[in-house]
């Protein structure tokens, strides 16, 4: 019975090959725990969230929410690097190629370090500046920057974390990452509570709380892949990067990482309108996007398993596969952001009342959630088939799509409905714009997705030969 035990418990940990068995099947047992991971990555956020809003104010909670899009603009190098890790790595185990998956492993450990170390230089430096450009009140504006500033000094544990679950991921493991990340959960709810609440410590604590939770989790995926020396070689020799496998691995990711960056400059612009509207709409923006992290999980945890899907099947040549399973996990994702959507639209009040006591605030992100609410079926096609897509090697495309929706639709309707909507007492005209233009782009940016995986392009793209 122990030999038993200890078998099934190896294979829970053990890459999955989804080149054979029921698709749709392979597609949910994959997906799970790494939603489950998800969920657990976005709770760091969250009780980031829920502790300076409950323990310092809806100020400090604003801070924390306008720092997020300079955040994520600066992490772009990092996605790049972890998604063309991620298709390379899944196409080379679906391919049975043992030599390719060792040098595509170590290339991205050492391009990791390298991004680390220019990243956390470049963000310490701007983030007052850009703080200032984008109009941050003054009363916030030094919280926003002693907690972007930790954040960048300690960038390599989120970096090499995110780039070795995308290792993993690829290799079909999600159940190693989520073990760890929920371990690296709990540390940083514990020091969250303690540096905030217990030493006072306000924004910074949080994001100290971050950063070390992350560099344990980080740790953690590291020592795994160590051992995994059954499907590619743990050398010295496969730290040097070839130039063949960094160019495809920046061929792979930049259209992901230019993709992120578009979206946050856009983010970043339209917080620029949001912060023009105070406080009240900066906190309740921040609310609605903890909650929005919660209500896209499903929908980039399909996504990123449709990437690991049809990754290990085009390495395999099984096209028909990709199809059947591309179809199946699509609609599978579908009815789960269904049931999200009833959840946010009958439960939407008890969900921001975690969050704050105020309740003009709690009402303000009920009313705006009620907007995006539909949005996130759309962008369960957006995400599965975009998965697809990335998986069998075309990245592009998903680039282009993001592109067009985030920075021709959003961006222009948010501004133009403040504009049109303005009057004598509502200067800036009306705050829905910044939803709306969200909600738009989502619904649009899912047919363009349907249209373009239709079209088949993607098939001619593997990087597998």
């Amino acid at each position: 019975m122990a030999d038993a035990g200890q078998s099934r418990l190896k294979r829970l940990f053990a890459p999955t090959d989804m080149t054979q068995g029921e698709p749709w099947k392979k597609i949910v047992i994959f997906t799970i725990p790494m939603l489950i991971g998800n969920i657990a990555q976005q709770l760091y956020n969250t009780v980031d969230s829920i502790v300076v809003g409950k323990f310092v104010g809806d100020n400090a909670l604003a801070a924390v929410g306008s720092a997020s899009p300079i955040l994520n603009l600066l992490l772009v190098l990092f996605i790049g690097i972890s998604v063309g890790s991620s298709v390379m790595v899944s196409q080379y185990f679906g391919a049975k190629e043992r030599e390719e998956l060792s040098k595509t492993i170590g290339c991205c450990i050492t391009l990791t370090a390298i991004a680390s170390i220019i990243i956390m230089v470049i963000g310490s430096l701007i983030v007052r500046p850009l703080l200032e450009i984008l109009n941050t009140p003054e009363s916030i504006i030094d919280w926003c920057t002693s907690y972007l500033t930790i954040l960048f000094v300690g960038i390599a544990g989120v970096a090499y974390y995110n780039i070795f679950c995308g290792v993993l991921r690829g290799l079909g493991d999600s159940v190693s990452a989520l073990v760890y990340l929920l371990i690296a959960t709990v540390i940083n709810i514990v020091l969250d509570v303690w540096f905030v609440a217990g030493l006072g410590m306000g924004v910074a604590g949080v994001a100290l709380a971050t950063a070390i939770a992350q560099f344990v989790s980080a740790a953690l995926c590291f020592l795994k892949l160590m051992k995994m020396t059954e499907y590619f070689d743990v050398q010295k020799r496969y730290l040097k990067p070839t130039k063949h496998h960094s160019l495809t691995m920046i061929r792979l990711g930049l259209p992901s990482g230019l993709t992120q960056a578009i979206f946050s400059m856009a983010m970043i612009i339209v917080q620029s309108l949001t912060n023009s509207f105070g406080e009240m709409l900066i906190a309740a923006n921040v609310i609605i996007m903890r909650v929005d992290g919660f209500a896209m999980m499903p929908n980039f945890s399909f996504g990123t398993t449709m990437t690991t899907f049809a990754g290990q099947n085009v390495g395999a040549r099984q096209f028909d596969r990709v199809s059947k399973g591309a179809k199946q996990g699509t609609l599978i994702a579908m009815a789960t952001s269904g049931v999200i959507t009833a959840v946010i639209l009958v439960f939407g009040k008890y969900l921001m009342g975690i969050f704050t006591d105020t309740k003009e605030l709690v009402d303000l992100s009920v009313y705006m959630m009620r907007i995006l609410a539909v949005g996130y079926i759309a962008m369960a096609v957006t995400q599965s088939l975009s998965g697809v897509m990335r998986g069998a090697g075309d990245t592009m495309t998903p680039m282009w799509i993001s592109m067009l929706t985030t920075v021709g639709v959003r961006v222009p309707i948010a501004y133009g409905i403040s504009y049109l909507t303005r009057t004598p007492e509502l200067p800036y005209g009306r705050q829905e714009c910044v939803f709306i233009s969200l909600l738009l782009s989502w619904l649009i940016g899912a047919l363009l997705t349907w249209i373009f995986y239709m079209r088949g392009g993607w098939k001619k793209k593997i990087v597998a030969k």
